[in-house]
């Protein structure tokens, strides 16, 4: 059953009563020193303080962190709320770090296991990503990364027989999103035992894209462009490590648009890998991306400016686009990947995952009745309609056409040689 509730992308400045009056009156007590601080080794001692633990690994670096939080003290303009939620999350990834590096140490059988081999969904956001990894969790021989566990893939309380704490943590944060940012859900639905995005394990080195969809952070969104990434690439390879030893299954399955920018580091710190890609009118794709950004900032910032989100991530996007285009062009890349197209998927999502099967012996009666299943408890629009336009951010095709030509005639050419390819 859908719900009739329209989130609209030019309401995401509405907030909730309660959370503009609960920044107000804290913005208005900073005078008595309420104001939460953001300094690195005060973090680090929070975090110290309350896993007990010391190590956060010899390949652990100052300078992501500190950039971060340079950028996020000068120019993200975080509401007092937004500034709690910022502390508690950078402290809660050096915590992760903290018990990760414990287990390492305790177990070094965790970093001798070979990966999973990995079949990797890198399209750029709305392109019907999530609803593909989703559906893919249906397949009990995937291991993929539920809400609830990458928020904290290393359980909460390192001691024997602890109760484990995480089930209800992240009840508890997807609860306070719904009640901060009520239309976000109709955008992208927060689901606990649902897969979300591996690029939030590079976020424990302080090197991923999250920070840049949920505030304003230009100069370190400028710094990371150029950083080298493979030290986060390496970590994360580290926790998915972790994660298997932890739950075994017979391939991973990821998700995230951030590697696009990235498969030459996936190609050093993975094993056997697929990558799918999803495919979108990119008219559509991107006003709906840059509507969940708007929301996203509202968490943080009562200053959200939608100007600098939109020229910044219609920049992004085709940065990110053009970097998978190049990769992929290089020696025998191309059959590493497989093609599906937005509108296809919702049409016919089983049909569409016979393509990616046929590598792997084709889709089972079990398997197809497993996604059939998934499709009838989770159905499209279940929090609501989603609305949205180029012209809600003042753009125009042509706008976007200035960063994503060349990927546009791409994307003509994937799809005609697919149909093609059906046709024989």
């Amino acid at each position: 059953m859908t719900n009739s509730r329209i989130t609209r992308s030019t309401d995401f400045d509405k907030r909730p009563f309660w959370f503009k009056t609960l920044n107000g009156v804290w913005e208005a007590s900073y005078p008595l020193g309420t104001r939460i601080r953001l300094d690195k080794d005060d973090l680090i001692r929070r975090a110290r303080k309350k896993t007990g633990l010391q190590s956060l690994g010899k390949d652990f670096v100052d300078e992501p962190l500190e950039r971060l939080i340079r950028s996020i003290n000068e120019e993200a303009h975080l509401h007092p709320a937004g500034r709690f939620i910022t502390r508690e999350r950078l402290t809660g990834l050096l915590g992760i770090r903290l018990r990760a590096e414990y287990f390492f140490s305790k177990h070094p059988e965790i970093l001798e296991q070979e990966l999973y081999p990995a079949w990797i969904i890198v399209g750029i956001q709305r392109t019907g990503t999530t609803k593909l990894q989703r559906l893919l969790s249906a397949d009990p021989d995937h291991r993929l990364i539920p809400s609830w566990e990458v928020i904290n893939p290393v359980p909460l309380d390192i001691r024997e027989n602890a109760a484990d704490r995480r089930i209800a943590v992240a009840k508890t944060a997807t609860r306070a999103v719904r009640m901060m940012s009520p239309g976000f859900y109709a955008i992208h639905p927060l689901e606990i035992f649902e897969p979300e995005e591996d690029v939030m394990l590079q976020e424990i080195s302080f090197m991923s894209t999250i920070p840049e969809a949920m505030m304003q952070v230009p100069s370190y969104a400028q710094w990371l462009e150029q950083a080298d990434q493979l030290p986060a690439y390496s970590y994360a390879v580290k926790l998915l490590k972790y994660l298997q030893w932890v739950k075994p299954a017979r391939r991973w399955v990821l998700k995230s648009p951030h590697h696009l920018e990235f498969p030459d580091l996936i190609e050093k710190t993975f094993g056997e890998v697929r990558y799918i890609w999803p495919h979108r009118n990119i008219y559509e794709s991107v006003p709906s991306f840059l509507s969940m950004v708007t929301y996203n900032h509202t968490i943080f910032s009562s200053e959200v400016n939608r100007e600098a989100i939109t020229a910044h991530w219609v920049r992004k996007n085709g940065y990110m686009l053009q970097k998978a285009m190049d990769y992929r062009k290089k020696g025998n890349n191309d059959q590493k990947f497989t093609d599906l197209f937005y509108h296809d998927v919702m049409k016919d999502p089983i049909g569409e995952l016979s393509k990616l099967y046929r590598y792997n012996g084709g889709l089972t009666p079990e398997l197809m009745a497993r996604f059939l299943q998934h499709e009838k408890d989770h159905p499209h629009r279940k929090y609501g309609t989603h609305q949205y336009s180029l012209a809600d951010f003042g753009l125009t095709e042509a706008d976007i056409d200035r960063y994503t030509a060349d990927y546009q005639q791409y994307m003509l050419t994937l799809y005609e040689r697919q149909k093609r390819t059906e046709v024989q």
